[in-house]
């Protein structure tokens, strides 16, 4: 790992650095601040250090009791959470103008058809975890993407899933229940087709991981493959054409749209 990459982001530096001068200038010591801000005083010196994003609360309580008169505050801008990781970014971009948008998800319910309470239980088992604040605007920013699936023009959208992915415990029953009822109500819309690959059947390269095609207003052709540590966006044609054609073998052996239904249907009954 490069240097630049391990260290903390600058604005977390910098903010931390003002707020340990603004209180030295006050003469508040860093016991007291963090007695105030309800922080022990290691959490408190590595907010100061940079190695801790400053939080809100803290900013809060040292500009009032250093007496910044909103200076400190007006770093609140700088310290939010990153909306999207930046190896997804790209792919977000594209994902955004698309008219239509193919998906294969072998474990997991696609992105744009979780719930807020799969996602959060989702996000949750991050690792390396990730804090309050960071989980609750990336579970924010992922719902904000849903409103493709209704905005006008319409995309289309056509999504396969292996019957793993509806009877994963993320969550739990009760988070299940609730996904698996909000698939069935996508599955509704004129512009959304899901399919099922139950388990018995058999799919070349079924088991090879997620797959996502897409298509540009320009009828450009994008496909993105996801493994344990690697985000890769083909725009090798050669590479997309083949991508393209896995999905159409999985697509084929997977159930029809009503039988699919049926299918999700009887996985939340036997939750």
């Amino acid at each position: 790992m490069s240097t630049e990459s391990s260290q903390p982001p600058m604005a977390w530096r910098y903010c931390g650095n003002q707020i340990k001068l603004w209180r030295t200038q006050a003469g508040v010591s860093r016991e007291e601040l963090a007695k105030e801000a309800n922080y022990g005083y290691e959490s408190l010196k590595s907010m100061e250090q940079g190695r801790r994003r400053p939080s809100l609360r803290l900013l809060q309580i040292a500009d009032e009791m250093c007496g910044a008169k909103g200076l400190l505050l007006a770093a609140r801008d700088y310290l939010q959470p990153e909306r999207v990781p930046s190896h997804v970014r790209e792919f977000l971009s594209i994902e955004t103008e698309a008219i239509a948008l193919s998906s294969y998800e072998s474990l997991l319910i696609p992105g744009l058809l979780q719930t807020k309470e799969y996602a959060t239980a989702l996000m949750s088992s991050h690792w390396p975890p990730i804090d309050e604040d960071t989980l609750e605007e990336r579970v924010s920013n992922r719902l904000k993407r849903q409103e493709k699936l209704t905005r006008k023009p319409a995309a289309l959208f056509t999504y396969v899933l292996y019957e793993a992915a509806l009877r994963g415990g993320v969550g739990g029953p009760n988070v299940m229940k609730g996904q698996l009822a909000h698939l069935l109500d996508a599955a509704k819309l004129r512009n959304v087709s899901l399919q099922v690959l139950p388990v018995d059947r058999y799919a070349p390269a079924h088991l090879n991981g997620p797959l996502l095609l897409l298509e540009t207003p320009q009828h450009e052709h994008y496909a993105y493959v996801e493994g344990h540590s690697t985000r890769v966006l083909h725009t090798d044609a050669e590479t997309v054409s083949d991508l393209i054609k896995c999905f159409g073998m999985i697509s084929r052996q997977a159930l029809s749209d009503e039988e699919s239904a049926a299918f999700i249907g009887k996985a939340m009954a036997e939750l």
